[in-house]
């Protein structure tokens, strides 16, 4: 009998054991705090969580793994195994997917956004571009077009920005010093505190970002049809984790990556777009709204001279410039 209940907890531990080694748990580095930018991840957690009846989980870090600057390094040595990232935020690091970051490239949706990020993401170069930080691009954070919101003086026309302190990264910087404004990088996670403190007169984001991060608390003024461009936010995995996965949880994965973008999108587009224009009256700012000339003359200034300069400075790198940049135009234009 003693010896017939030992065999049966054995047994049982037995597969206890192989339970747990059935599990797997992924820590996940993102920042700030939970918003419309992030939503995709919490729902891919929860799709996965679903499929694989809680085996395969998925910790949500905002900001506790990693700085946001540095979750690439993080994810290239595996001291997580997912993580979201702004490729203007290291453009030296992710150089190839900074195409999608180019002023006025004619991008009008987030549906158009998503369609173009995933196709450039199986690009081979842009697999390659990543493979060097041990990373596969899962899926892009579609982002609509970037505006700015200001302290001081309303700008009446382009001409305004002259010598104006801008946080903008990427082709948003670019563009932004043709009109002579002075662009500055920096994190998301420092804007408040750099405009409350004079460091910068001006932020560059998409609607979100500005409420998540509290600029329209201290804004005046925001600009309405400027559209410059826009950032491009992958979030990516250790590529080794992701081989790691048993076929049923890689399926599980996989599988839940549209499903998350058509909740992202939904969400953006139902929840934050419907409270960006109240929240801007409710504050009282002011909503500055640029003449088609000037726009013209701003897309004229700004669009051509960056392309040029990313394909000749990425061709230098090794890098089929001319054929991503072609790529990315020509479904914009399909």
């Amino acid at each position: 009998m003693n010896r017939f209940l030992k065999g049966t907890t054995v047994a049982a531990l037995t597969m206890a054991f192989a339970g747990e080694a059935l599990a797997t748990e992924w820590n996940v580095s993102l920042w700030g705090k939970r918003r419309a930018f992030t939503e995709h991840v919490e729902k891919l957690a929860e799709l996965v969580s679903e499929k694989t009846g809680g085996e395969f989980t998925m910790n949500i870090s905002y900001g506790g793994l990693s700085n946001n600057r540095e979750n690439l390094d993080g994810i290239s040595i595996g001291a997580f195994e997912m993580a979201q990232f702004c490729a203007g935020y290291h453009r030296d690091k992710n150089p190839s997917i900074t195409v999608l970051e180019l002023p006025f490239l004619g991008v009008e949706t987030l549906e158009q956004e998503r369609k173009i990020s995933q196709a450039l993401y199986e690009h081979p170069a842009v697999v390659a571009d990543l493979a060097r930080w041990n990373a596969t691009l899962l899926m892009p954070s579609p982002l609509p077009q970037y505006n700015i919101v200001g302290v001081g003086d309303a700008p009446e026309t382009l001409a305004d920005f002259e010598g104006l302190s801008v946080r903008a990264t990427g082709g948003i910087g670019a563009a932004m010093e043709t009109v002579g404004a002075v662009p500055t990088s920096m994190s998301a996670t420092e804007v408040r505190q750099a405009l409350d403190s004079g460091v910068v007169k001006a932020v560059s984001f998409a609607p979100h970002a500005h409420m998540s991060f509290g600029t329209v608390e201290s804004a005046n003024w925001w600009t309405t049809n400027l559209n410059p461009g826009t950032v491009n936010c992958p979030v990516v995995v250790n590529t080794d984790a992701l081989n790691d996965l048993s076929d049923e949880h890689r399926d599980a994965l996989m599988s839940s990556i549209d499903e998350a973008l058509d909740h992202y999108i939904d969400y953006y587009e139902n929840n934050t777009m419907q409270a960006w224009g109240p929240l801007l009256q409710e504050k009282g700012i002011t909503q500055v709204t640029f003449s088609d000339n000037e726009l013209d003359a701003f897309r004229t200034a700004a669009a051509e001279p960056a392309a040029q300069a990313w394909i000749t400075d990425n061709a230098a790198r090794g890098l089929p410039a001319q054929e991503l940049y072609d790529f990315v135009t020509g479904m914009i234009a399909e």
